[in-house]
């Protein structure tokens, strides 16, 4: 029997203080940054987008990948990365950690839209409530 792995993950990750520094030109750089390291590195980013201060990241993880050192090598690169492009002035830091949701199969295309929006979506709410949100339904039966 050959190997079946469905393992999607919605990681969200902060700028330092949640400081709205990725305006838009810095920030679709930045994500075609990390989709081409994603390629170079095996990671299979199915999409990516965010706003000034977060961004958001659905990944189907492989067997050999851990939610843990997606995130590191996401995070990591990406930050050297925008500190030697001069794309934003000073030093660039995103904030320690990350949230990390599971994404069962039938919610992938959800998720998927509800990333694509981020920027109407923030429109109208805050990343606290967003992560309130997200909280109440990992709580939920």
């Amino acid at each position: 029997m050959s190997n079946y792995i469905a393992l999607y993950v919605h990681l969200i990750w902060t700028t330092k203080y949640r400081e709205p520094v990725l305006f838009p030109a810095a920030r679709y750089a930045l994500f075609a940054h990390i989709r081409e390291e994603a390629v170079k590195n095996n990671i299979d980013i199915r999409i990516i987008n965010g706003v000034a201060d977060h961004v958001h990241c659905l990944v189907a993880l492989r067997s050999t990948q851990s939610i843990a050192d997606v995130g590191k090598r996401i995070k990591g690169e990406s930050a050297r990365w925008l500190n030697q492009s001069n794309k934003l002035e000073g030093l660039f830091v995103w904030q320690d950690g990350y949230g990390a949701i599971s994404v069962s199969p039938q919610h992938v295309l959800r998720v998927t839209r509800y990333i694509f929006n981020q920027e109407q979506h923030h429109t109208q709410k805050v990343l606290l409530d967003e992560l309130q949100l997200f909280a109440q339904y990992a709580d939920s039966p």
